[in-house]
């Protein structure tokens, strides 16, 4: 476990955690919504592995991003689109967009959109600006509709599983709110956490 305070993230502990990613290793972390495992978008091998641990399919993941023009080189973004994301971000939101040719195959199994997220999480943001491109993104959940908090809990479940469980603090039990901008307007799929603007 490593503690990495969201008031000042330790540079070397953030550091440590970008070459476990570079490496191929997947993380828990912690978000402005909830714990998230996490991996390099660059690592076939490392998202494989969340597959595995999330027990989800690769449209249900997401990419953490640092900015905007991180989001705009793998998804398109046009005026509309970037005015809907500079109001909202960074924030609690997974914004479903249209993916650009940048993001991996192995990641997109087929499909053609991608969700994003710039969290309003200094640990969060410190790691994927310190890892230099995306981390591929999956909430921590205990069963369909419990999200773990307690970072020793995480620990205890997952420890074996991960290469490191960063202990920001408490999470929060409430998800982001997911928003397609694929069609004309912004289309709510799952309310959460974010208040659109």
């Amino acid at each position: 476990m490593i503690k990495i305070y969201a008031q000042n993230p330790n540079e070397k502990a953030v550091a440590r955690v970008a070459d476990v990613l570079r490496s191929d290793g997947v993380i828990v972390y912690p978000t402005d919504s909830v714990y998230a495992f996490g991996c390099s978008i660059r690592s076939p091998k490392a998202i494989e592995r969340l597959r595995a641990l999330s027990g989800k399919k690769g449209d249900e993941f997401s990419i953490v991003c640092p900015d905007l023009s991180t989001i705009s080189a793998y998804a398109r973004v046009d005026n509309a689109v970037f005015k809907v994301l500079k109001r909202n971000l960074p924030g609690p939101f997974t914004f479903v967009l249209n993916a650009s040719g940048k993001v991996p195959d192995k990641f997109l199994e087929k499909r053609k959109t991608v969700g994003v997220r710039i969290p309003d999480h200094a640990v969060a943001l410190a790691i994927v600006e310190a890892l230099g491109h995306p981390l591929v993104t999956a909430s921590v959940k205990d069963s369909e509709e419990e999200y773990t908090t307690d970072p020793s809990l995480i620990e205890e479940r997952y420890g074996s599983a991960v290469e490191a469980v960063i202990d920001g603090g408490y999470g929060l039990c409430v998800p982001t709110t997911v928003v397609d901008l694929t069609g004309d307007e912004p289309e709510i799929l799952r309310e959460g956490k974010g208040e659109l603007q």
